[in-house]
């Protein structure tokens, strides 16, 4: 085969490959208009009942419409509910941004269980193979903060201490496994893009497999360090391949 012919070739099994690719669309951020209602699809979510309410909105930021979080001493979140095979489309992207980190938070605590950016993934979990004390537990936390509390999640964050790759059960609880995705404040103020196996984090973290993806969270949070922090998120796809 002629190099000019074997380009072509090549050429077109990466277009064939890439067509049949499967990807979801979640954030879709930058097809929406700058202003204060969400997406189709996005809805804000406050657990419990916080003193302050972390502020939501779709903004201009470099050229594109972005989710912009600003929280201050504060909690809340955005969610988005899907239904998605994570065998099929393992591979959760997306690009944020943080303007700051936090100075006093440690995940590692509860008292310092704060974050400038979170992106949550709940699973759907069935909560008839949990102990019964665990289901005693969710139950009552769910009367206290109402749902959905995680029977199975994982939180990919911006830490300020533990360095990337480092994992830990939330300080809250068992049912919640923190990825530390990005650290520290040297690439903050800039775009930084992830990509992330869920299905291979499920697994690692809980040791079975991963049951069907039921939402993505978007948070951020300082309630209890009482600090400020800006993030901004581009948008967020599922897809089959990273």
């Amino acid at each position: 085969m002629r190099p000019r012919e074997f380009l072509l070739a090549a050429w077109l099994a990466a277009w064939v490959a890439a067509a049949g690719a499967e990807s979801i669309e979640i954030g879709h951020f930058s097809k929406a208009r700058a202003g204060p209602e969400l997406p189709q699809g996005w809805s804000r979510y406050v657990l419990g009942r916080p003193e302050r309410i972390t502020e939501y909105d779709l903004v201009e930021q470099d050229g594109r419409t972005v989710l912009r979080a600003r929280a201050d001493g504060s909690l809340a979140a955005v969610i988005y509910r899907v239904r998605a095979d994570p065998r099929r489309t393992p591979w959760l992207r997306w690009n944020w941004r943080v303007d700051n980190v936090l100075a006093k938070a440690d995940m590692l605590t509860k008292a310092g269980d704060d974050f400038p950016a979170r992106v949550y993934v709940l699973f759907d979990y069935d909560e008839r193979k949990l102990p019964l004390f665990e289901r005693v537990k969710i139950a009552a936390a769910r009367l206290i903060y109402g749902d959905p509390i995680p029977v199975a999640a994982l939180c990919y964050v911006w830490d300020n201490r533990q360095p990337p790759g480092f994992t830990a059960w939330s300080a809250y609880t068992t049912r919640l496994r923190m990825i530390v995705a990005r650290s520290g404040r040297e690439q903050a103020g800039r775009w930084v893009e992830e990509s992330h196996d869920v299905a291979a984090d499920f697994r690692r973290a809980f040791g079975e497999e991963p049951p069907q993806i039921a939402a993505v969270v978007i948070a951020a949070d300082t309630d209890n360090t009482g600090e400020k922090a800006t993030s901004y998120f581009g948008d967020i796809t599922l897809q089959d391949r990273p």
